[in-house]
């Protein structure tokens, strides 16, 4: 059985870090590019951060310089590594998994940036 299993949101105060993680099963994630996206409740869900399976990372501008992605191949799992968070950071974080027609989704963990 495939899955996607995030972890390590939560509440965090402004300026506060968090790290994500995203635990795969079913399918090996080496040959996968492996995304970070999040989504508010009203708007579409917006991407975070990219690794490829070679490990290049790509990142939009809104988070460029505080969140950094990594992936361990021998642990199958993904990594978000948050730095100064901003209250709008708040979402629900989703990891997402990508290999030609092989496409997954985990069920997404609740980051929340407040004092």
């Amino acid at each position: 059985q495939v899955q996607l299993v995030e972890s390590g949101g939560g509440l965090v105060q402004p300026g506060g870090s968090l790290r994500l993680s995203c635990a795969a099963s079913g399918f090996t994630i080496s040959l996968y590019a492996m995304r970070w996206y999040r989504q508010v409740p009203g708007k579409e869900r917006e991407l975070v951060a990219a690794i490829t399976n070679a490990g290049g990372t790509n990142y939009p501008d809104p988070v460029k310089g505080r969140f950094t992605i990594s992936r361990d191949n021998a642990k199958n799992t993904v990594y978000l590594q948050m730095n100064s968070l901003k209250s709008e950071d708040t979402a629900v974080y989703y990891c997402n998994a990508r290999w030609y027609v092989y496409y997954y989704w985990g069920q997404g963990t609740q980051v929340t940036v407040s004092s």
